[in-house]
């Protein structure tokens, strides 16, 4: 794993290249100028090359901000490594504005550093020369290099309207800077435009050797990232697309959704190709056909998808509490973004593991899983089908931005058959077993599937008995909620105490869950490096928690949660220990351990790097 470190970016030998082990690479813009789309791009060819890479957009609450707005800055960082890269680094040590009003927002957000150097977009000193120039002398008063460049003027050389080219010219600026194959960026704009004309794609290779060759030229910046020695057979991808795949590599073969930011793409990606594999992507006209359209598909025989985001979630919790109630397996994904109510449509946060958890009126018991790294959210659609067909539920999949738009590569998946749902029972059911009928122990009861012989019965979200009679005895009642809760603890009982990073006791024991993983695993290494009795711990599971916690906890003097969900902040106006809300993970395994779990959070929007929670962990043990 990279280290939290600094490293050099100024040239010290002319045209010589100089090696790092890393770097953090911004494109900022205007919304519509394709910063994503030329970061995305860079992230690719450089995986594709064998490098660790991890990106993160940067988009803007609004679809469409002002132009040259420091709040509306638009882009994507890009983090390359000679080794694994889990999360997004710390300061940038170099970015591409094609403004300067944008550059201002990420310095509010504490992106850049003295010495990182800017490639500025140089049309604005005619356009908007006041504050052209006085940007520039700011950006130099804080140590910034900035180095002008015509992107512009050098775009409109190959296109009359430099606006749809001009990242695609940064591309191959970056290419030039970094190393990068032009032959792999060639065959990455293929695809990036391959529902395009062969014209347009002519104009884009046009651009991508403009901006190489201009590069190769004019700047004296060259920098070669190696790559890890065997890195095997990688794929590239974002964590939605992760997802898409996951869900065929399962062998779900319905996805029912309505579109909802961060969680569309998953139904993009499956809408290219979920047909060649027999499945189908249901757009309903809500979330809540969507979900409803889920349930009937999954109780008609296999396992169906859903997908959505906090609005989305809020408005499925009824239809989720019939599937917990007439025992429907269903898998749920919930790509998390910041709330509440429309909150933060494209910012990352870890809002809704309560929500998931208790959302629903009643007692309504159901597995929820989060994956930490894009890799895991191919496999945990896999596990989450398994789960939901082997104990009847409701499973749910935690993921969140930071996941769902950031590319990494990791090893190419074997097919699996194992992986793929078995063909629907039509055998003939045995007519003394109930539809319902709960084992003592596990809770767990065998389904009938519409269309067996004589395996017909009424489904209902009501409150049921064995052969799913409406029954309001309190008895009934309580037997099927125990039922039901009991297959959480079967669950359990397949599970292992989860692995701890670093050494088994200590001062501090970090937890985490979901796409945090990188950061705080980076930072608990710097620290460990430098003497702090420092571990830390990645929970998977969420309902149950996983086994063995408490025991854990206690070999530690103190545990803390790191998370991206709000908490109060005891010494704030009325907030004391007694007052203070804690971070939802904290909130639940204080409960569930009994042990004084403290937390480290916060609702930026922005996912967490590893010099914050180095500096946390410093703070809490001095």
């Amino acid at each position: 794993m990279i280290t939290t470190q600094s490293f050099p970016i100024e040239k010290e030998i002319k045209n010589r290249s100089i090696t790092v082990s890393q770097h953090v690479v911004e494109i900022v813009s205007d919304s519509g100028e394709g910063a994503q789309k030329a970061g995305q791009s860079f992230g690719s060819i450089s995986a594709k090359m064998g490098n660790g890479v991890w990106t993160v957009e940067i988009i803007p609450a609004e679809i469409q901000p002002p132009a040259r707005s420091r709040a509306g800055a638009s882009g994507i960082r890009i983090r390359i490594g000679s080794e694994k890269v889990t999360n997004m680094g710390d300061h940038a040590n170099l970015v591409v504005a094609l403004n300067e009003q944008v550059l201002y927002g990420r310095i509010a957000q504490d992106a850049y550093t003295k010495d990182t150097v800017i490639l500025l977009e140089n049309k604005w000193a005619l356009k908007n020369k006041e504050e052209y120039t006085t940007a520039l002398a700011d950006f130099n008063a804080k140590g910034f290099k900035v180095i002008e460049i015509p992107m512009e003027a050098e775009c409109m050389k190959y296109v009359s309207d430099a606006k749809k080219g001009k990242n695609m010219w940064v591309l191959g600026m970056l290419c030039e800077i970094y190393n990068r194959d032009i032959t792999k960026a060639e065959d990455q704009i293929r695809e990036v435009f391959k529902k395009k004309s062969e014209k347009v794609f002519e104009d884009n290779v046009n651009l991508l050797h403009g901006g190489y060759n201009w590069a190769k030229e004019n700047l004296d910046l060259n920098f070669e990232i190696p790559p890890p020695e065997n890195a095997g057979d990688q794929i590239v991808m974002n964590g939605n697309e992760a997802m898409a795949m996951g869900v065929m590599a399962a062998g779900i073969e319905v996805c029912a959704m309505y579109p909802i930011t961060p969680a569309t793409s998953i139904s993009h990606k499956l809408a290219e190709c979920f047909e060649n594999a027999g499945g189908i992507v249901h757009q309903a006209e809500d979330e809540i056909a969507a979900i409803g359209f889920a349930i009937g598909s999954s109780y008609a025989g296999k396992t169906a998808l859903t997908v959505t985001s906090g609005p989305g979630l809020a408005l499925k919790t009824e239809f989720i509490g019939l599937a917990v109630m007439a025992e429907v397996p269903l898998v749920i994904i919930d790509v998390q973004r910041g709330g509440p109510s429309t909150g933060l449509p494209t910012k990352v946060e870890q809002g809704d593991l309560l929500a998931a958890l208790y959302g629903e009126a009643g007692d309504a018991p159901k597995i929820i899983i989060a994956p930490s790294t894009i890799e895991e959210c191919f496999h945990f659609v896999i596990k989450a089908r398994k789960l939901a067909e082997q104990f009847r539920s409701p499973v749910f999949i935690l993921s969140d931005t930071n996941l769902a738009t950031g590319v990494s590569p990791f090893p190419r998946p074997k097919i699996n058959v194992e992986s793929f749902a078995s063909p629907i029972d039509q055998s003939t059911w045995d007519k003394n077993v109930s539809p319902f009928d709960w084992d003592p122990k596990t809770g767990i009861s065998k389904r009938p599937i519409p269309g067996q012989k004589d395996g017909m019965y009424t489904l209902t979200g009501l409150a049921h008995d064995e052969d799913s009679k409406v029954a309001y005895e309190p008895e009934i009642n309580q037997k099927s909620s125990e039922a039901r809760s009991r297959k959480i603890a079967a669950v359990l009982q397949t599970l292992k105490p989860p692995v701890v990073n670093g050494d088994e006791s200590g001062d501090l024991l970090l937890v985490g869950w979901g796409s945090t993983k990188g950061a705080i695993e980076e930072a608990v290494a710097t620290a460990r490096k430098s003497g702090v009795k420092v571990s830390s711990l990645h929970l998977h599971f969420l309902s149950p928690m996983e086994p063995g916690l408490e025991d854990i906890f206690k070999k530690f003097k103190k545990v803390k949660t790191v998370e991206l969900n709000y908490s109060d902040t005891i010494g704030d106006p009325l907030i004391t220990k007694k007052s203070r809300r804690y971070a939802q993970l904290a909130w639940l395994l204080r409960a569930h351990t009994l042990v004084d779990v403290d937390c480290y959070s916060n609702v930026f929007g922005q996912p967490i790097n590893p010099s914050k929670v180095l500096d946390m962990i410093k703070e809490k043990l001095k």
